[in-house]
């Protein structure tokens, strides 16, 4: 069986770091089995779609790396969905309920006093045709309910193992709304058949949802796929992540300068048996997926994780692959200036803050007691601005070691007291204008 597997947003909102795990998901599971990657725009919601959204979610998925083969759109398939709403109707097995929002809740209410489920009562199945035309009359237009079996629907879960649902215990769902537009689930399961999707993989949120599905799948004539079931995420706490989603978008994300990378290690690690540890490209994250190593507890997001990983790639990356932002910041120094940078730096827009320090017109911090000493240093600088070199002459021709040579040095040139290796800061600076700060000039 050739894995077919669909990441399916809807474009009314921006792709944030639940979205991007289920299409992580769904994109190891395809290059780990050489499958394929289907992009599925649910725009059914032509109200609140918009295209804007929709460009942005492919560009947040390009940016990531997290390439499609194969994409299409629902609002393009409506005629698929009438005739399979027309073949359930043939069966008896779609038919139409006039309820309205506050006799539903009013049911509700009554089998809650009773002690009963909030299931609907499928009042609309015993209705005649003149109580139909009564409400058409009324103006009432009718949604359309899917007529569930009432028998267990088993599956097995590739997260959650061996999963059991009682259609009976829950209610005929809707699949048309009154207005005539489809809601999600007959929309799904017809693209899924006709895409010979082999495995949808989604959250744990669906997994009541997918009773109803498997049911319509079989009515349909389709097959339904196998279900890995995920587990949500929650901020580090354990808390729901959702009242900070906006801040949690790719577009956030990617202006505070996260690596797509460090974004997708962490996502992919969270929540399995895995550590939690940088990777570098999709094929490493591939090699190593499996859903035998995904648990059952919700996953933590934790920004302090993302920030360290981001780090962590940083500190590897070549000068070729940031050139262009780093010319973008107004960095000078070159590959030289990354190299000697990049293993203090937590995103790239780190390296503004140190191309100020190495060559903007700065003193630097010189404490009174420091005084004496920086100045003799200022004098022992040779012109090649060697750093070993100058350290072995404050040996010879002063009393200070260790620490108290180091750190006035390291504050006199550079203003701060901690940082990347001296000797590189050293060259980059020069001569000169070591000199100068080390005589507390502004250089």
């Amino acid at each position: 069986m050739t894995t077919r597997v669909r990441f399916a947003p809807s474009p009314t909102g921006k792709l944030h770091v639940g979205n991007v795990r289920t299409a992580l998901m769904n994109v190891l599971q395809a290059r780990s089995t050489g499958g394929t990657f289907i992009l599925r725009i649910d725009d059914t919601d032509l109200e609140r779609g918009t295209q804007a959204y929709e460009d942005g979610i492919r560009d947040d998925l390009n940016w990531l790396g997290l390439h499609w083969q194969e994409t299409f759109s629902q609002s393009k398939r409506f005629n698929l969905y009438d005739e399979a709403a027309e073949k359930l109707k043939e069966m008896g097995l779609l038919y139409p309920a006039y309820d309205t929002a506050e006799e539903l809740d009013r049911q509700r209410k009554l089998q809650a006093v009773k002690g009963l489920p909030p299931i609907y009562d499928r009042r609309a199945l015993d209705l005649t045709d003149a109580q139909k035309a009564a409400f058409e009359t009324e103006g009432r237009k009718p949604h359309w309910r899917f007529k569930l079996s009432g028998n267990s629907v088993s599956w097995t879960d590739l997260v959650r193992g061996e999963q059991s649902i009682e259609t009976g215990s829950i209610s005929d769902p809707v699949l048309i709304r009154g207005d005539g537009s489809y809601l999600y689930t007959l929309p799904s399961v017809v693209d899924d058949i006709d895409a010979n999707i082999t495995h949808v993989i989604r959250g744990e949120d669906h997994v009541t949802n997918s009773g109803a599905q498997i049911e319509i799948f079989r009515a349909l004539g389709g097959v339904e796929p196998i279900f890995a079931h995920t587990p949500l995420l929650v901020d580090k706490d354990g808390g729901k992540l959702s009242k900070r989603l906006d801040s949690l978008s790719m577009g956030q994300l990617r202006e505070q300068g996260y690596e797509p990378m460090a974004i997708l290690s962490l996502l992919a690690k969270i929540g399995t048996s895995d550590p939690v540890e940088e990777r570098f490209t999709i094929k490493q994250l591939a090699d190593e997926f499996s859903f035998d190593k995904i648990g059952r507890a919700p996953a933590r997001f934790d920004d302090d994780e993302l920030r360290a990983l981001n780090a962590k790639i940083l500190h590897e990356t070549p000068y070729a692959q940031v050139e262009g932002r780093l010319d973008a910041l107004g960095v000078d120094g070159g590959e030289a200036f990354w190299l000697a940078i990049r293993d203090n730096v937590d995103v790239v827009d780190d390296a503004a803050g140190w191309n100020t320090t190495l060559f903007a017109p700065m003193a630097g911090m010189i404490d009174a007691d420091d005084k004496a000493f920086c100045d003799t240093a200022a004098e022992l600088v040779g012109d090649e601005a060697d750093w070993s070199e100058l350290v072995r002459k404050l040996k010879d021709n002063t009393d200070r070691k260790g620490r108290r040579l180091f750190m006035p040095l390291r504050k006199a040139l550079t203003g701060r007291d901690h940082g990347p290796e001296m000797g590189p800061l050293l060259r980059l600076m020069g001569a000169d204008r070591a000199r100068a700060r080390l005589r507390g000039e502004k250089a």
